[in-house]
């Protein structure tokens, strides 16, 4: 479902500033796949996930989705494919708006535009019944503003909105970080149950060791910009954080130095 076939990208190549983001990164990703990638600040995380989504041109390399090379598609072209998650939860949905009309946008997704906008009574009665999965009380606000919901019901319903389409790929870029632990872990819980309720392909980088381990089938390690893990299996399910500390000193050839991975 996603090949990443020796991906390259510097940022202010010439330059004072120059930063070698992605050091030839390779990676595949099966149907149903759900990988939980780490690793510390400036590891490439984020990064992997920007160029998979075309938010800059990769200088080196090929990506592919479900076999198609969408490697100089722009970024409104690949939207089609995709479906993501930021880690702030103001990103991904339009506050001005009604919750029906976001989700009304999210349905629309990939569709030409025309003057026939307005959301009908039959979409209202389909947003209400998937909103009612979330258990967060949204079915009966469907007029109300996105702005005036908490962090983690603007995170809930972009998860939604990401999904409605089913993509051949969600992306989940540290989409609970900016949540305190409770929401984050309803919200983890929420992204559990809908990748594995329509078998989605996943992508979902975190800070966090513990979250890594317990969510998805796969876990993948960046450093310096390349992958140094990929664990996977009874290998994973058995994992714990300290080895996952271990293998990453045996791999790096390095101490893991990242505060904000070893608070989490």
């Amino acid at each position: 479902m996603l090949l990443l076939d020796n991906i390259y990208k510097t940022f202010n190549a010439g330059t004072v500033n120059e930063k070698r983001a992605l050091n030839g990164v390779n990676l595949q990703l099966e149907e149903g796949d759900f990988v939980t990638v780490i690793g510390g600040n400036g590891a490439g995380k984020s990064t992997t996930l920007n160029a998979i989504a075309g938010v800059f041109p990769v200088d080196k390399g090929t990506i592919r989705i479900g076999g198609e090379d969408i490697t100089r598609l722009p970024e409104y072209k690949r939207a089609k494919f995709l479906g993501r998650v930021f880690q702030d939860p103001m990103t991904g949905t339009a506050a001005g708006m009604q919750i029906d009309e976001n989700l009304a946008l999210a349905a629309r997704r990939g569709e030409s535009r025309g003057l026939k906008w307005g959301v009908t009574h039959k979409e209202r009665d389909e947003y209400r019944e998937l909103l009612k999965t979330l258990g967060l009380g949204l079915e009966d606000r469907l007029t109300a503003k996105v702005g005036l919901l908490s962090g983690g019901q603007r995170q809930a319903l972009t998860l939604l909105m990401a999904t409605l389409r089913k993509p051949k790929l969600l992306l989940l870029d540290e989409h609970t970080a900016a949540l305190d632990p409770k929401t984050a872990a309803k919200v983890l819980e929420l992204s559990d149950q809908i990748i594995a309720e329509h078998h989605l392909t996943t992508m979902m980088v975190t800070h966090n060791m513990k979250d890594a381990i317990a969510h998805g089938n796969r876990l993948v390690m960046m450093h310096d910009g390349r992958i140094i893990l990929d664990i996977k299996g009874e290998e994973k399910k058995k994992l714990t954080v300290e080895d996952l500390l271990q293998k990453f000193s045996q791999a790096s050839g390095g101490e893991l130095n990242n505060d904000r991975m070893l608070l989490s």
